[in-house]
C-alpha cells in the first residue's frame, strides 16, 4: 500500500481528534465537578473517588497514543481502556457503542500516520 503525505495528514486529524475528545470532555469532565456526576459515576458502579484516577489514566494514554515514539503502544492500552469502558457500559444496559467506534477510529488514524503497523496486519510474505 502506497502512503502520501496527505495519507499522514489524515492519519494526524483523524488521530488529534481522538486524542481531542479524550483529553477534552471526557477527561475534564472527570477532573471537575458538575451537577449530576455523582448519579452517573453511581449509575456506572463506580465512585467519584475513582474518576480523577480514571482521568490521570485517560490523559496518560492519550498523550502516549499522540506522542509519535509511543504511539503503538498508546493505542494498545487505549483498547484495553476502552475495552473496559464497554464493558462498563453493556453492565449496566448503557448504549455501548462509542467506546468501540472510538476504538476503531483511533487505529484507523495510527494505521494512517504510521504506514509500518499496516505491514503488521497485511503481510504476503508471511508463511
Amino acid at each position: 500500500m502506497l502512503y502520501s503525505k496527505k495519507t499522514r495528514i489524515v492519519g494526524w486529524i483523524i488521530s488529534g481528534l481522538v486524542g481531542g475528545m479524550l483529553l477534552g470532555p471526557s477527561a475534564i469532565g472527570k477532573f471537575t465537578e458538575w451537577e449530576g456526576k455523582a448519579q452517573m459515576f453511581d449509575h456506572l458502579g463506580l465512585t467519584t473517588d475513582l474518576a480523577f484516577k480514571l482521568g490521570f489514566l485517560e490523559v496518560t494514554l492519550a498523550v502516549l497514543y499522540l506522542v509519535p515514539r509511543t504511539s503503538f503502544l498508546g493505542a494498545i492500552l487505549l483498547t484495553g481502556y476502552l475495552g473496559g469502558a464497554t464493558l462498563t457500559h453493556i453492565r449496566v444496559g448503557d448504549p455501548f457503542f462509542t467506546p468501540i467506534i472510538l476504538g476503531v477510529i483511533l487505529w484507523i488514524g495510527l494505521t494512517c500516520r504510521r504506514p509500518e503497523i499496516w505491514s503488521l496486519v497485511i503481510n504476503k510474505d508471511r508463511r
